[in-house]
């Protein structure tokens, strides 16, 4: 078995040696990116420096209190909760905190007016979940873990163990 899993962690790894990392979001930001459709992440300063690749989405202890008291926010929110089947009392991310509940891959980081353009009538930014004034880590590829992986977060873009990236393969087959 372990031979298998170090194969699996070979075949997924990206140049420069890593393997997988870890970015941990607080809730319901984590559950967005890996259900809801959210393929940014909007932080202050590039935390992924040159890196391209898989990310393990951690779900943080705590949720951003805020993150309904923006319309746009809670629109976005409840259209995402609505697709995967859930609304009114019930918010699928409840359940999830201090986990690793997904993985995406990071395929480009920006600042917002690198992305900024007039469409439709109107200035936008590369997607609905961008926001102005910060870094754009933008996800591709969400893949939910079957069973969430408790795991401690931290702040950053940092590298993941290679036991919680096995861990993490086994459940979603590899990563492109």
């Amino acid at each position: 078995m372990a031979e298998a899993v170090d194969q699996v962690v070979e075949r997924v790894a990206v140049p420069g040696g890593a393997v997988m990392r870890i970015l941990t979001v607080r809730q319901p930001w984590a559950w967005a990116l890996v259900h809801g459709g959210k393929d940014v992440e909007n932080r202050s300063r590039n935390l992924a420096g040159s890196y391209r690749g898989p990310v393990a989405i951690h779900a943080g202890k705590q949720e951003d209190k805020n993150a309904f008291s923006l319309s746009d926010s809670r629109a976005a929110l409840d259209a995402a909760a609505t697709r995967f089947g859930a609304g009114g009392l019930f918010s699928p991310w409840w359940g999830n905190h201090g986990r690793i509940i997904g993985v995406a891959d990071l395929v480009s980081v920006h600042r917002s007016p690198e992305c900024l353009e007039f469409r439709d009538g109107t200035y936008g930014y590369c997607s609905p979940w961008a926001e102005p004034d910060s870094m754009h880590l933008v996800f591709e590829n969400p893949q939910s873990l079957w069973e969430p992986i408790a795991f401690k977060g931290a702040q950053g873009l940092r590298r993941l163990d290679e036991e919680t990236t096995a861990l993490v393969l086994e459940q979603i087959g590899g990563v492109s």
